[in-house]
């Protein structure tokens, strides 16, 4: 299981590790988000930085990689982290740098907003380190982008990967949602052509969802919208799976595809289950047998950290019926799958006979259609 590996491996110290930072700042929530974060007209930028530092301070003695392991990479994740300043980025990367040595090619990713990528943020982010960036385009439809209160158009996502690119960024990811209501009339197709056109390294499919408390569920609890049904779900992924073949993407993960050599290190490893280190509110660490997670809401985690108290939110070491679920859940969100042992014999054969997986070389991997039925495949091991 995972967390015995993890406990032999890092016993004395990690070769690398992973460095999470959560900037939960944002200008508006969207209409779907129910993540952790704290709208605000101005970002609290030096508040922020003297409270992750502490955290940083505190935290990197943990005995998992208290033995100078090397950063092998570092994801600015949000929230918006693209409204702190370049010189806040270059500071937060500079202190983990001194600290702990990042390894050779180590991965900086920083998620933006494509309105706040302009030619001189570009500039700085570049200068501090960043070496890809992941866009939050969504859509290219401006109507779905208002129904979304997303904060930019669909004319400054060509014009943010154009400045990305005079900065020097030659690794670039393009978020899209898919699975929107009907009532949108969102051309699924076209939105895919639009991101392949802008010729990224690497694009991220999520399909919507409707979570508890936010715009979207107020919005279909009054009949507003209408989710979308199974049928049309599925056949968008597919799409957008085809089109991504096509175009020479390699499918490598559930959400995620990328071309040849260009798969995204920071989340590679979370599917791995490599350790990693989070930072900031709400942000969950791994390491040594267990797992933990910061306070939520940024007030209480700032105020807790400030003041010397506990910012830690809850803790808790996966049992042995849980880690090997979660490594099945994992394993099979993955092009390369699992070990073959991991699965019951006429599991395995019922899958590959309903088209849903295929084995070669001693493991099981499941096919597109296969990822579609995940979270049902994982449940009847």
């Amino acid at each position: 299981m995972w967390w015995n590996s993890a406990r032999r491996a890092c016993s004395g110290g990690c070769e690398t590790v992973h460095v999470y930072l959560h900037v939960p700042f944002c200008a508006r929530r969207c209409s779907y988000c129910d993540f952790a974060i704290a709208v605000r007209r101005e970002t609290p930028t030096a508040a922020y930085l003297d409270a992750v530092l502490q955290e940083w301070a505190r935290r990197r003695s943990h005995p998992a990689w208290a033995d100078s392991p090397r950063l092998d990479s570092i994801y600015f994740g949000g929230g918006t982290p693209s409204r702190l300043p370049g010189t806040a980025i270059a500071e937060l990367v500079e202190r983990l740098a001194a600290d702990r040595p990042l390894a050779e090619g180590a991965e900086l990713t920083m998620e933006a907003n494509p309105d706040d990528v302009t030619p001189a943020a570009a500039r700085a982010w570049r200068a501090a380190g960043i070496n890809r960036l992941s866009l939050g385009v969504q859509s290219f439809d401006d109507q779905v982008l208002h129904w979304m209160h997303r904060t930019h158009n669909a004319a400054a996502v060509p014009a943010a990967v154009s400045a990305a690119r005079a900065a020097g960024f030659n690794d670039i990811s393009v978020d899209l949602i898919f699975g929107l209501p009907v009532e949108l009339h969102r051309d699924w197709a076209a939105d895919l052509e639009r991101a392949l056109a802008l010729e990224p390294e690497h694009l991220s499919l999520y399909g919507l969802t409707t979570e508890p408390r936010t715009p979207l569920a107020r919005w279909t609890a009054r009949g507003l919208v209408r989710p979308a049904d199974d049928g049309r779900y599925a056949a968008e992924y597919l799409a957008a799976h085809a089109a991504l073949s096509a175009a020479g993407f390699e499918h490598y993960e559930v959400s995620n595809a990328c071309r040849p050599g260009r798969r995204a290190r920071h989340n590679s490893a979370y599917w791995a289950r490599a350790p990693y280190l989070g930072l900031g509110p709400s942000a969950h660490s791994a390491a040594a047998g267990e797992r933990w997670w910061n306070l939520r809401d940024w007030t209480a985690y700032q105020r807790a950290i400030s003041e010397g108290r506990e910012w830690v939110a809850g803790r808790e070491a996966p049992d042995a019926a849980s880690a090997r679920l979660e490594e099945l859940y994992l394993g099979l969100r993955t092009l390369e799958g699992i070990a073959l042992r991991h699965v019951p014999e006429p599991t395995a054969t019922a899958w590959v006979a309903s088209g849903w997986a295929e084995r070669s070389g001693g493991r099981v991997r499941l096919t597109v259609e296969g990822w579609l039925r995940l979270d049902a495949l994982v449940a009847a091991v």
